[in-house]
């Protein structure tokens, strides 16, 4: 059997069925976020939910694609599983850092938002003595 062959088809189906199913939760969660992030502005939320999406999976099939030529060849079954297990920790890893910085930049935003729509300070209508 040729190890090296089915270490490939492994890792490429593994790991664009867990792009797909990533990017398809992060577009059915996130919109209820984007949505606040954008003032409420419905059309303006579902057009960048579905432009990061776009760009998730451009970026995620790119990289796991660029990377199947890494690694080693395994010559039995155990080398073919820890090479598997190997490479798809390291996409999910890219997955997770990529989530969480996309959670950073657009929580960054959303307080942007929330900042900008709230009330001007109140100016204070009495002081407060020192006591001695």
């Amino acid at each position: 059997m040729n190890y090296t062959a089915a270490y490939h088809i492994a890792y490429l189906l593994i790991s664009v069925a867990v792009t797909i199913w990533v990017a398809r939760t992060l577009h059915k969660n996130g919109r209820i976020f984007l949505v606040d992030a954008f003032h409420g502005n419905e059309r303006l939320a579902d057009s960048v939910n579905h432009l990061l999406v776009v760009g998730f999976y451009l970026v995620n099939v790119g990289f796991i694609t660029l990377a199947v030529k890494t690694g080693t060849r395994p010559t039995d079954l155990p080398e073919l599983l820890e090479a598997v297990c190997s490479k798809e920790g390291v996409v999910l890893l890219t997955l997770g850092a990529m989530h969480f910085l996309n959670i950073y930049i657009f929580n960054g935003m959303r307080k942007r938002a929330l900042l900008h729509g709230a009330p001007p300070p109140v100016a204070p209508t009495a002081h407060i003595g020192v006591r001695p």
